[in-house]
């Protein structure tokens, strides 16, 4: 494919991309929850695009389709596993908002702090998603140097696609972010479900005479690929070990469940929800489908994540649609580049470095004044630099070590779930079981993922959640739960639901 063209189309996306963070600065205020949460005011549809985004990696078209490419339709079944783990967010995203907004917590394990009344909680769960996502951060920045490169023949070199995305990210983040978050996000997740439908009913119908025609050359086609377990990837264990991070994804995910702080109202959070729901289920089927198309007329890959790139640089494909494509799959890439950024730099400079780490609770309600919020504003963005760079580091090493963290991130993050389940509905739930939780679910993730180890055929993720689970039952079960703390918490946001009739 040209180079002119690839480039064209690139500054044409970084121009409307620009338009639209600049707009978001307008009038923005200059305090530290307006930065990192948009002052709480985000709309419906806008928190519905931006959480879409932010979820949705370029993985999805690449990741999933390869999925499906090799393993049939059980990869539809892995990711209709985290549409319905969204059924956590309709009893945590209401409960999120009302006792962020009470409290001003700004990141999730800020909130977990306060409620456990030891800070240590929030340094340690901090430095833990700081281990898992900068790599998958990494990952991101390396998928679109691979697309670009790939789709010019080598003519635009992988560092130059690696530049490219860091400098986007940063730059929307820096202009005015999280506001700038999202309404690049908004911009980049109508590209990323516009182009893929596109493509999609242009191959189908171009090359495979239509939907009727494509299924019956699927149910025709050989390694059984509509049944489970189809050609043998997801067996049994397999599917449990991949689906079950992604269920708890919604809340795991700090750069996600940070999402639950930032809409105006409940109404703008039910929105919220509804519309990802939407805009997951037609995204899942697409990258299925996608992934199907591609076993059709590309068969006999040797590397089934090159399913997505092989077709678009297929003849199948025009060269008008596969550049759309690649701004798609690059918007979808730098949107969750930028909220991990955004979401880390909000984690370091509210929860990591904070200049009092006793067993004192980790926030009161705080009415923050300028010279405070400027000092934690300039932080953020060294921070934001520092986590640029880091990324950038480890993108252009391309080492396997990168490969093995971005599986481990979604089972990493799995270590705060306890804590959260405890925080809003156990309250002999206690600050020495949330933190060994942690730090014994971080390491049984990290020891797993580099060993290879799976005792009894069970993946990284099931004996993570389970370790956490139970090192947070037993030992609260055996030290002292922050009984007065609980009680406002839990007690408060029971009234409130029960005035709001939230489930």
């Amino acid at each position: 494919m040209s180079t002119t063209y690839l480039y064209l189309a690139i500054l044409i996306y970084m121009i409307l991309g620009f338009i639209v963070a600049f707009k978001a600065r307008s009038g923005m205020e200059k305090g530290a929850i307006e930065y990192f949460l948009n002052n709480r005011n985000t709309s419906g549809i806008i928190a519905a695009l931006s959480y879409s985004a932010t979820t949705y990696s370029a993985f999805m078209m690449i990741g999933l389709a390869g999925f499906t490419y090799s393993g049939g339709v059980g990869a539809l079944g892995f990711e209709l596993v985290y549409l319905s783990g969204l059924s956590l967010v309709a009893f945590f995203g209401p409960r999120f908002w009302l006792i962020g907004k009470k409290n001003n917590y700004v990141s999730p394990y800020e909130m977990l702090a306060d409620r456990y009344q030891n800070n240590w909680i929030g340094v340690a769960a901090s430095f833990s998603a700081c281990i898992f996502l900068i790599p998958y951060l990494a990952v991101q920045l390396m998928g679109v140097g691979y697309l670009l490169s790939g789709l010019s023949g080598g003519s635009i070199p992988f560092l130059t696609g690696v530049i490219i995305a860091v400098l986007l990210a940063i730059a929307w983040v820096l202009i005015a972010g999280m506001k700038s978050v999202t309404w690049t996000d908004s911009l980049q997740s109508l590209i990323m479900i516009t182009v893929s439908i596109l493509i999609l009913f242009y191959v189908i119908y171009h090359h495979l005479g239509g939907f009727i025609s494509f299924f019956n050359q699927l149910s025709t086609h050989s390694g059984q690929i509509l049944t489970v377990p189809g050609p043998g990837f997801f067996n049994f264990k397999t599917f449990l070990g991949l689906s079950l991070p992604w269920f708890f994804f919604s809340i795991s995910n700090p750069q996600v469940s940070q999402r639950l702080f930032i809409p105006r109202d409940l109404k703008a959070m039910k929105t919220m929800i509804k519309g990802f729901l939407a805009f997951g289920f037609i995204y899942t089927l697409v990258s299925v489908i996608w992934g199907f198309s591609a076993l059709l007329l590309i068969p006999d890959l040797e590397n089934s994540d090159l399913a997505t790139p092989a077709l678009l640089a297929s003849e199948y494909v025009p060269t008008l649609l596969s550049l759309i494509a690649m701004v798609g799959i690059t918007a979808a890439a730098i949107s969750t580049i930028d909220s991990i950024m955004l979401t880390l730099a909000s984690l370091v400079v509210r929860d990591l470095f904070k200049k009092d780490q006793s067993a004192q609770p980790a926030v009161k309600e705080r009415k923050f004044g300028l010279k405070k919020d400027h000092q934690e504003l300039k932080i953020a963005r060294i921070v934001i630099f520092v986590i640029a760079l880091l990324g950038f580091f480890f993108a252009i090493q391309e080492l396997d070590l990168i490969a093995a963290l971005s599986v481990a991130a979604s089972v990493g993050l799995l270590v705060v779930v306890p804590s959260i389940f405890g925080a809003f509905y156990w309250k002999s739930a206690t600050a020495a079981g949330s933190l060994s939780s942690i730090l014994l679910g971080s390491f049984t993730a990290l020891y797993l993922q580099f060993s290879g180890w799976h005792p009894f055929g069970l993946g990284a993720g099931i004996w993570t959640l389970l370790i956490s689970l139970f090192s947070f039952i037993i030992i609260s079960l055996f030290t002292t739960a922050p009984q007065e703390k609980a009680e406002q918490f839990i007690g408060y946001l029971k009234t409130e639901c029960q005035q709001k009739n939230i489930l």
